[in-house]
C-alpha cells in the first residue's frame, strides 16, 4: 500500500448540516439551492457533499431510490406540470429532453444545476443562455461532452492528439467484422460507441471475446434478434491486474485551469477485468505524473471547464499510462474525493456563480474505500486471499454509500443488493 504523502488539491471548509426535507420556502439558508439530476451513488455523493458544506441541494430523481432515503434528501416545492402522470406514480423526475420546460415550470428564482449520469450532463450543457442566467452551471459544451460519451470519438481525440491510449478501430458492419484479419482479435474486446445504453441492454460494459469466432457469434446473436449492437469498437486489453488501474479526479474552472486533482488506485474490481473498482486507495498525484500530463494535453485542446473523472491503465509493456475515458461530470466516488479534501462539487458551484474557488491545500494517500455490495461479489472470483484477509482489508476503509451522518441510504442500498444477489443465486 502506498506510503502516507500529501498532494495539492482544493480546501474546504468547516462542514455545515442541511436541514433535510426542507423545502426552498423554508430555507433560511442565504445560498442559492443546487438542484442534482440523477440518483444512484453518484446522486448520493453530490447531496451529502453540498449538504455538508451549508449548500442546499434538491434530487431531482425517482423517489423510489436510495438517494431519497438520505436525510440531506430535499423535496421540491412542486414538480412543475411536467410528466403529472409518472409524478402521481411516485416517479419525481423528468426526462432529460424534458430538461428546459421542467426548468421553466418551476417558481425557483435561481439555481445551479449538476448532472449525475451522462445523458443528463448532455442536456444540462445543451441549454440556451438565456436559461443558463437563471440555472447556471459549470460545464463542459455539448461538444466535448458528445466526444467523451462517444467512445470513438474519444479515441479519435487521442490519436490526434498522438496521447498515450489502447489502439481501437471502429466496425459498421458482420461484413466489416468478418473482414478483420484472425490475429486482430488477441487480446480484444469489443466495446460500444455509448456506455450508458450499452449497459442498461446487455448488464456488462464491453464483451470479452475469445477469439474472431467468439466475436462473430456475439454479434450475430444481436442481428437475428433485430437489435443490433453496431456500430461497436475493436479494442485493445491493456493486460495487467486491477491494481494496475489509476484514476485522476478533479477541476477546471472556467478559465480553464486545473484547481485540484486526486489521484487513486484500484484494488480489487467486479465484474473482473471489464468491471468497477471496489476497493481503492487514495496515492500522491505524483504517482501518475504520466497520466496528469495526459489530462493537460487533453484538455487544454478541447478547452475543458468542470469536474471530471479520468481512468487509466499503466502498461507494464512499455510503461505508460493509457487513458481508458473519462467522465465529464460527478463520478461514483465523488464523495470519497470529498471526504479525503478534495470537493469538487463545491468548487463547480462557485465557477458556476463566478464565486472566487478555493485555494489548493493538502490530501492525505493511503486512504481507502470500498464498495461493499460489489466487493462482496468480487469475493469468489479472487482465489489468492483468505476470507480473513479480505476482511481485514475493509478495516478503516469508508464505505461507498454508507455513512455515520447518513446511514439509511448506504443500509437501503446494501441490503437490497445483497438479497438481490443471493435470491439469483437460488435460481
Amino acid at each position: 500500500m502506498p506510503t502516507e504523502s500529501k498532494t495539492l488539491v482544493t480546501n474546504q471548509k468547516s462542514h455545515q448540516r442541511a436541514r433535510p426535507n426542507e423545502s426552498v420556502e423554508k430555507s433560511d439558508s442565504p445560498s442559492i439551492p443546487v438542484l442534482m439530476f440523477g440518483s444512484g451513488i453518484t446522486g448520493i455523493g453530490v447531496i451529502r457533499n453540498l449538504s455538508r458544506v451549508g449548500i442546499p441541494v434538491f434530487a431531482v430523481c425517482p423517489d423510489s431510490t436510495f438517494v431519497a432515503r438520505s436525510r440531506f434528501c430535499r423535496t421540491l416545492p412542486e414538480l412543475g406540470t411536467l410528466n403529472l402522470k409518472a409524478a402521481n406514480l411516485g416517479i419525481r423526475a423528468p426526462k432529460p429532453a424534458e430538461l428546459k420546460e421542467f426548468l421553466n415550470s418551476l417558481s425557483l428564482p435561481r439555481a445551479v444545476l449538476m448532472a449525475g449520469s451522462d445523458d443528463w450532463a448532455a442536456a444540462i450543457a445543451a441549454l440556451d443562455e438565456p436559461t443558463r442566467e437563471r440555472f447556471p452551471v459549470s460545464t463542459p459544451t455539448l461538444e466535448v461532452i458528445e466526444t467523451f460519451t462517444d467512445k470513438w470519438r474519444f479515441a479519435q481525440l487521442l490519436q490526434k492528439e498522438a496521447l498515450p491510449h489502447p489502439s481501437t478501430e471502429l466496425l459498421f458492419s458482420m461484413d466489416e467484422l468478418r473482414a478483420v484479419p484472425e490475429n486482430r482479435f488477441e487480446n480484444r474486446f469489443l466495446k460500444p460507441l455509448g456506455s450508458q445504453e450499452f449497459g442498461l441492454k446487455h448488464k456488462v460494459k464491453a464483451f470479452l471475446i475469445q477469439n474472431k469466432t467468439d466475436a462473430l457469434n456475439l454479434m450475430d446473436k444481436g442481428e437475428k434478434s433485430g437489435s443490433s449492437d453496431f456500430p461497436i469498437l475493436l479494442q485493445e486489453y491493456i493486460p495487467g491486474p486491477p491494481t494496475n488501474h489509476y484514476f485522476v479526479d478533479g477541476f477546471v474552472d472556467s478559465n480553464g485551469e486545473i484547481r485540484a486533482l486526486f489521484a487513486r488506485q484500484r484494488l480489487r474490481m467486479y465484474p473482473p477485468l471489464l468491471g468497477n473498482s471496489t476497493l481503492m486507495v487514495s496515492v500522491p498525484v505524483s504517482a501518475v505524473e504520466g497520466a496528469v500530463n495526459t489530462i493537460r494535453s487533453m484538455f487544454k485542446a478541447v478547452s475543458y471547464r468542470g469536474i471530471f473523472s479520468a481512468e487509466f491503465k499503466l502498461d507494464d509493456r512499455d510503461k505508460l499510462f493509457k487513458i481508458i475515458e473519462v467522465n465529464a461530470r460527478p463520478w461514483w466516488y465523488v464523495e470519497f474525493a470529498a471526504r479525503s479534501g478534495v470537493d469538487v462539487c463545491k468548487m463547480a458551484y462557485q465557477d458556476a456563480l463566478g464565486l472566487p474557488i478555493s485555494d489548493a491545500a493538502a490530501y492525505e494517500s493511503g486512504l481507502r474505500c470500498v464498495y461493499l455490495p460489489n466487493d462482496f461479489k468480487a469475493f469468489s472470483t479472487y482465489r489468492d486471499h483468505s476470507l480473513f484477509s479480505w476482511l481485514k482489508s475493509w478495516v478503516g476503509a469508508r464505505e461507498t454509500v454508507f455513512a455515520a451522518d447518513d446511514p439509511w441510504p448506504g443500509i437501503d442500498h446494501i441490503v437490497k443488493t445483497l438479497y438481490d444477489h443471493f435470491r439469483k443465486g437460488k435460481h
